[in-house]
């Protein structure tokens, strides 16, 4: 049991407190998970709900209380910063996730302040971390979300990062990044504008594999860039009949467009064998899967992750055709080389561009983790090009719109590799032109998808072959 919901439990025995309100207990629990065991919000939430017998509007509220609450944070502390007598690194992290929690309440809902603050007193439980806990919260209850950014975000001249950074609720890092792709993008101009696409919960959609379901079995509006996808307009996906039977999936339109760019991209020769490297949790092994299948051609993916790549065998349950799921290093895959026709390499990077269905990924990534990430995309996308045969394809995507991450990583790949040339991609999509040449990065706030990076590689003979 985690520690808020044994002191909140704790003090209801003892009489001292009137019911703990279960959908905020819940709230808290989740909040809890994403901070001490690296938990994503959207994985635990459905299990905490279910153990707490939460649906309908309580459901709602706990997932309002805990999405609002990890995105507005870096908002949250600038203002508990002003109204807080200790500094927030010496606020026990349990308290300042009460602290969050409650103003999110008395800045972004519609919560009466009394009742705003006192849940979240009855939460803290103990006398002394229910003072300060009062204290704080009453001080925030003062000014609204309007006035307090007026105090707290510093003035904001051309190009702010640190401004930007409070009222938008990114790290400064992230923001100044962002910045730059963006101006790589011709868009310096749109940060304020990526910046809340990333703070607005994006609608769930939904994929129909191809040969198992058709999209119009789903409901929904259908997606303007894949022909697969349908944007839900509420309600539990899991209830979708295709989507219980694995016939269709949970994906993002972006990354429905990665399995779709590597398998419609023209080849000639032999296109029997596809190569998924990176492949858990396998949604979009999945569609290229379906895919492969309808043109007599079977998958192979890795994972190194042993719970991973048993998600991949999950989803890939309901594809009908000769495909494997290993366990394999994606750097090292066991696999001959130039066996494989196609190769997709859905590398691992910081994931920023998923930040509307994964808020707290900001708060984990540092600006210190770019370069051994991009250290590992070389090396997957050189192990993808070694497997890969001659005039075979390599996609290479990543959630994030970074250069360290998009740049970076092509521009020295093509420097390195006499065997490896850029081929130009183009979705047909407005506005989506990479940062090179030939490449397409999608934006969560011009095109309602993750910011999903694609660059296409063709293996050619070495010249010094």
């Amino acid at each position: 049991m985690r520690q808020g919901a044994q002191d909140a439990r704790a003090h209801r025995a003892s009489g001292r407190l009137s019911v703990v309100d279960p959908a905020r207990e819940a709230a808290v629990e989740v909040l809890t998970a994403v901070r001490e065991a690296d938990a994503y919000a959207n994985l635990v939430l459905p299990v905490v709900l279910r153990r707490h017998g939460l649906t309908g509007r309580d459901a709602g509220l706990v997932t309002e209380l805990v999405s609002g609450t990890i995105r507005r944070r870096g908002t949250y502390d600038a203002v508990l910063a002003a109204c807080s007598d200790r500094p927030l690194e010496r606020v026990e992290p349990a308290v300042l996730d009460l602290l969050r929690l409650g103003t999110h309440q008395l800045l972004a809902m519609r919560v009466p302040p009394h009742a705003a603050i006192s849940t979240t007193v009855d939460l803290a439980g103990g006398r002394g971390t229910g003072g300060f806990v009062n204290a704080v919260l009453r001080r925030v209850s003062e000014r609204d979300r309007e006035a307090w950014l007026r105090q707290v975000a510093p003035p904001r001249a051309q190009a702010s990062d640190r401004h930007d950074a409070v009222v938008h609720s990114h790290p400064v890092w992230v923001v100044a990044e962002l910045r730059r792709a963006l101006a790589a993008a011709g868009g310096a101009e749109e940060v304020e504008a990526l910046l809340a696409a990333d703070n607005a919960p994006p609608r769930v959609t939904l994929v129909a594999r191809p040969g198992l379901a058709e999209r119009t079995e789903l409901p929904g509006e259908p997606t303007p860039f894949s022909r697969y996808g349908v944007a839900l307009e509420g309600g539990d996906p899991g209830t979708v009949p295709a989507v219980a039977e694995g016939r269709a999936g949970v994906q993002d339109e972006g990354s429905q467009l990665v399995a779709l760019a590597l398998a419609e991209a023209a080849l000639e020769g032999r296109d029997g064998t596809w190569l998924d490297v990176c492949a858990g949790p396998g949604g979009k092994s999945a569609l290229l899967a379906s895919l492969a299948a309808g043109r007599g051609a079977r998958l192979i993916a890795t994972e190194r992750q042993h719970h991973r790549a048993r998600l991949v065998r999950r989803n890939l349950a309901a594809v009908p055709g000769d495909h494997v799921v290993l366990t394999a290093d994606g750097t090292r895959p066991p696999l001959v080389g130039g066996g494989v026709d196609r190769v997709l390499v859905d590398a691992p990077c910081t994931g920023l561009g998923a930040l509307r269905r994964r808020p707290e990924a900001r708060w984990r990534r540092e600006r210190g983790d770019l370069k051994a990430l991009s250290r590992l995309q070389e090396r997957l996308l050189a192990a993808a090009l070694d497997v890969v045969r001659p005039g075979g394809l390599v996609l290479y995507a990543t959630c994030s719109p970074v250069l360290a991450e998009t740049e970076r990583v092509v521009s020295r790949t093509v420097r390195r590799r006499d065997d490896a040339t850029l081929v130009p991609l183009d979705l047909g999509i407005a506005a989506s032109a990479g940062p090179v040449p030939g490449t397409v990065q999608l934006w969560p706030h011009r095109h309602g998808t993750d910011a999903m990076f694609l660059a296409l590689f063709r293996r050619d003979v070495p010249s010094s072959a």
